[in-house]
C-alpha cells in the first residue's frame, strides 16, 4: 500500500470521497436533471481522490524561462510512470511466485502500456535545443536524471543491477534503505527463471541459488528453455504468453532508453552530464546491458 492510498483512508478524505452505488448515481442524475453536481459539502471529491491541487503545486521552476516548466513537469510525469511501472512489475512478481502465470499477464501488459506513456512524455521536450536548455541548465547544479531513485527501482526490478548506483542516496536514509532492499530482492527475471525451474526445465543449481544482488549473466540453459517453450504454439501455452508479455516490457523499456539518448543528443550533444558522468557516452554504454537477455538470444535458435 502506498502513502497516497493510506492517506485516502483518513477521515478528512473519506468524508469527501464516499462510495456510491449505481442506484445512488441514477437518483442523483434524476435530481440534477442530467446536469453534473455543482455543490459539495466539503472538498470536491475528484480533488480528494486525485490530489490535483497538490500535484499542481509541486512545480517550482528555478528560472523565469517559460520552457523550464516543460522540462520540470515532464520529469515529474516520468517519475510517476516509473513508480506506476514498478507497481505493475511487483504485482506480476507476486503472481509468478505463486505459479499464477495467467494472472500475471494483465500486470505485465499494463506495464508495457505505461512504458508507452513514459516514452510519449519525451515528445513534450522535442522543442528543446541546446540554447533552450542552456538558459536554465546551470541552475540545476549537479541535479541529473541519473539520480532518480525510482528509476533505479525500475532497473533493479528488470534485472539491471549495479550496487554502486545507490551510493548517492546514502544520506537519504529511507530512500537508501528501500534501494538496498530492492537490490537484495530477486528481480522479475529471477522470478521467471525460478518459475521455469518449477515447471520442469533443467536449470543449473548455481543459477537458482546465486546472489541476486549481482546482475544476472545469460545462461544457455535458460535460453534453451525458451526455445522449447516457443516451439509449442498452442493456445494453452501460458509460458509462451508470458514470454511475449515480458518481451513487450523489455522492448518498451529499451525504447525509453533510446529516446533518452536522442533527447540528450538534441539538447546537449556530447557535453558532460550535469551529474558528473560523460553524458551521452555513458548512456550509450548503458544500452549494452540487455533486459531479459535469454528471451532475446533464444530467438536465434527458434
Amino acid at each position: 500500500m502506498t502513502v497516497e492510498q493510506t492517506d485516502l483512508r483518513s477521515p478528512m478524505v473519506t468524508a469527501a470521497v464516499r462510495p456510491a452505488t449505481p442506484q445512488q448515481r441514477a437518483a442523483r442524475a434524476a435530481r440534477n436533471g442530467g446536469e453534473p453536481t455543482l455543490e459539495f459539502a466539503e472538498r470536491v471529491p475528484y480533488d480528494a481522490y486525485v490530489r490535483a491541487s497538490t500535484l499542481h503545486r509541486l512545480q517550482q521552476p528555478l528560472s523565469d524561462d517559460p520552457g523550464e516548466m516543460s522540462f520540470l513537469m515532464v520529469s515529474q510525469i516520468m517519475e510517476l510512470y516509473f513508480g506506476l511501472t514498478c507497481h505493475e512489475l511487483r504485482e506480476a512478481q507476486r503472481q509468478l511466485r505463486a505459479d499464477r502465470i495467467w494472472e500475471a499477464l494483465p500486470s505485465l501488459r499494463r506495464a508495457a502500456l505505461h512504458l508507452e506513456g513514459l516514452n510519449a512524455a519525451w515528445q513534450g521536450l522535442r522543442w528543446m535545443t541546446p540554447a533552450d536548455f542552456n538558459r536554465f541548465r546551470n541552475l540545476l547544479g549537479e541535479g541529473s536524471g541519473f539520480q532518480s531513485a525510482m528509476y533505479r527501482q525500475l532497473e533493479f526490478l528488470l534485472g539491471l543491477r549495479d550496487p554502486t548506483l545507490i551510493r548517492p542516496f546514502r544520506r537519504q536514509t529511507e530512500v537508501y534503505a528501500e534501494l538496498t532492499a530492492a537490490l537484495a530482492a530477486p528481480s522479475l527475471w529471477d522470478d521467471v527463471v525460478a518459475l521455469l525451474s518449477r515447471r520442469g526445465f533443467d536449470l543449473p543449481a548455481e543459477l537458482l541459488d546465486r546472489d541476486v544482488a549481482v546482475e544476472h549473466e545469460p545462461d544457455p540453459a535458460v535460453e534453451a528453455a525458451w526455445v522449447r517453450i516457443y516451439a509449442d504454439g498452442g493456445p494453452d501455452n501460458h509460458l509462451r504468453l508470458l514470454g511475449e508479455a515480458l518481451t513487450e516490457v523489455a522492448e518498451r523499456f529499451g525504447d525509453w532508453r533510446w529516446h533518452h539518448i536522442k533527447a540528450v543528443q538534441r539538447t546537449m550533444g556530447a557535453k558532460v552530464g550535469s551529474g558528473g558522468s560523460a553524458g551521452l557516452a555513458w548512456l550509450q554504454r548503458s544500452m549494452a546491458r540487455v533486459v531479459f537477455p535469454e528471451l532475446w538470444s533464444a530467438r536465434t535458435a527458434m
